[in-house]
């Protein structure tokens, strides 16, 4: 199988995340990391790779710096990556994210091989928190798309996966090449170990710009936030946090908590 993950480089989840503006992340301020859910995503790749054989590739869109999480990737053991860095895409919408991946991934093949079998990507990333962009870009490709997937397999040219919702579980499958998201239970992943950190320097790292996707649809005019679908109009710090409400017993303290709670609607 030719698999290829999506992964994207984010404010550390754990640090305070401050805004621009323009309404966007102040990236300079903060500790980038490869985000969490794609650490999963690329480890339900990795699991197929070693029941099917074939290879993991993976793609993320960012500025230079994204390559640190690349090469956390190819530490853990993808076998090559694409980077797509243009100075034109900053500033790009899920919209134009996806219409830049879907071009990539086109020309994203495996050496030897036509085409790719499978897209995998987490649910969504954690600092966008869209959760649009796999099912934008099973659109653009054409392909069929599962979504938030808490579990995942491949047999015989079928990937299946169950999704889990607040009403229930529903088993999906569709033939490949499709594109599939996965959630927070859908792996735990591997640590890079000394030998996959060592061996990630000589593995392949391709560099694209929007000039070399080109030819595979992407229209570079419609690329970066002047010409983004969605604007973001104004910006507001997040409220200093409140104290909570202090309940003490005086023998109605159980009926009082439980009204507090049905109030805000949680029981």
């Amino acid at each position: 199988m030719n698999i290829v993950v999506l992964v994207k480089q984010v404010p550390d989840t754990y640090g305070e995340r401050t805004l621009r503006g323009d309404g966007r992340i102040d990236r300079e301020r903060d500790t980038p990391a490869l985000d969490e859910i794609d650490e999963r995503a690329l480890e339900v790749a990795l699991r197929l790779r070693e029941t099917a054989g074939g290879e993991v590739t993976v793609l993320t869109m960012g500025p230079p710096e994204a390559v640190v999480a690349l090469r956390k990737a190819l530490a853990m053991g993808a076998d090559r990556a694409v980077h797509v860095c243009d100075e034109a895409l900053a500033g790009s919408d899920a919209l134009q994210t996806a219409a830049v991946l879907a071009a990539a991934v086109r020309a994203t093949a495996a050496p030897g091989a036509a085409t790719f079998d499978l897209v995998v990507a987490g649910n969504e990333s954690t600092d966008g928190r869209t959760a649009a962009v796999p099912a934008m870009l099973a659109e653009r490709l054409g392909l069929p798309q599962l979504t938030f997937l808490g579990s995942v397999a491949v047999d015989a040219g079928i990937v299946t996966g169950l999704r889990i919702t607040p009403e229930g579980t529903t088993e999906l499958c569709a033939a490949l090449p499709a594109v599939i998201s996965v959630t927070e239970g859908s792996a735990q992943p591997r640590f890079p170990n000394f030998k996959g950190i060592m061996s990630a320097r000589s593995k392949p790292l391709t560099t694209l710009t929007l000039a070399d996707l080109a030819d595979h649809g992407l229209v570079e005019a419609e690329a970066g936030g002047a010409n983004s679908w969605s604007l973001v109009c104004t910006v507001t710090a997040r409220p200093a946090r409140a104290g909570g409400t202090v309940i003490s017993d005086d023998g109605t303290g159980g009926s009082r908590i439980a009204a507090f709670l049905a109030a805000a609607n949680l029981i």
